[in-house]
């Protein structure tokens, strides 16, 4: 507190301090903000494309397009609710078989991991990424499907009192019955599709898993901790951003995936609920499959189908960046 040249009492005001960044600071800064406001850019100019050529089809569908099952646009019946429950399935199945595997990989390559054979193991995650999706279709298509025949009807017999593992038209009872209501199906091409999520989830496990705090594992192991208790205790909670970020990159990866879903599955424009049963859908394998013979208003439906898509996994990332943030990892990493 100071007084004024009258005597009366004011209270000092903190003062302001600044320091000047300097030219190399002010250009990265401005290159930085570029950058983000580019990607904006490009994601809103995405956008309004897709909207630009769907908004034929919309104008006529109305809101029809989110619940009509059946896809004959020249025929004026056409809507995304069959394919999009498949794609929302194919993504669960995936997210389901490789979150498991992400973190037992990130977690032994972090954790229990010699140094060089973490050095290779890392290589080997990170080239699994690269692989092309054609590659594991393919495997998929001519190798895996019929590995996972016998699975699948195990499912169904046992498990199929469930009617997410019910398959219509298949006799558990006849041992001769054909294996072909079990081909083709969600749960192939979402396996399929956890093997090409899998490594990237596992990437982003793994390096959220490294950067634990040094001192509270320490202080871990001085308290008699075992490993796995150090583990269960620092590890997996502060790396749980991280485990929320790599799910969800894996979840929007596996909801745009083309290619691999589309070698395997055998399309059905209604809704299948049935993952064991033949016949899945996607929204992207649906765009792959029509696009070569959609007549000009079958193109602007597969835009709006397309756009569907769009926002659906923008809505996944969006609410995962926000999760991560919340997290004690990702606070850390900002």
């Amino acid at each position: 507190m100071t007084r004024d040249t009258s005597g009366t009492a004011v209270r000092d005001a903190p003062r302001r301090l600044y320091a000047d960044p300097g030219l190399p600071d002010r250009v990265f800064r401005g290159v930085a903000r570029g950058g983000g406001g580019l990607v904006l850019a490009v994601m809103l100019l995405v956008g309004g494309f897709l909207l630009y050529r769907a908004w034929q089809a919309l104008s006529r569908a109305g809101w029809s397009f989110l619940t009509t099952e059946a896809w004959e646009p020249d025929a004026g019946r056409f809507g995304i609710a069959a394919v999009l429950v498949g794609t929302v399935l194919i993504a669960l199945v995936a997210v389901a078989v490789a979150v498991p595997l992400a973190v037992g990989g990130a977690l032994y390559i972090s954790e229990y991991a010699p140094p060089r054979l973490r050095r290779t193991l890392i290589s080997v995650v990170d080239l699994m990424a690269a692989v092309p999706s054609v590659v594991y279709g393919l495997w998929g298509l001519f190798f895996f499907e019929g590995q996972i025949l016998p699975t699948a009807r195990w499912i169904a017999t046992y498990l199929g009192w469930i009617p997410l593992f019910r398959v219509d038209g298949a006799d558990p009872s006849d041992p001769l019955a054909p294996e072909s209501v079990y081909t083709s199906s969600t749960l192939v091409a979402g396996v399929v599709v956890a093997l090409m999520v899998a490594p990237i989830a596992c990437s982003v496990m793994r390096e959220v898993f490294s950067q634990a705090p040094v001192g509270e594992r320490e202080g871990a192991y001085a308290l008699g901790a075992t490993r796995w208790g150090m583990i269960r205790s620092v590890v997996l909670p502060f790396g749980k951003g991280g485990m929320i970020g790599g799910t969800m990159l894996g979840l929007g990866r596996a909801l745009g995936e083309t290619i691999g879903v589309y070698l395997i599955i055998s399309p059905v424009f209604e809704i299948q609920w049935h993952v064991v049963q033949s016949g899945a859908s996607s929204v992207a394998a649906l765009i792959a499959l029509r696009y070569g013979e959609a007549s000009e208003f079958g193109m602007s439906a597969l835009m709006a189908a397309g756009l569907a898509l769009f926002l659906m996994t923008l809505v996944v990332n969006f609410a995962a960046s926000s999760i991560v943030a919340r997290s004690r990892s990702g606070a850390a990493s900002e």
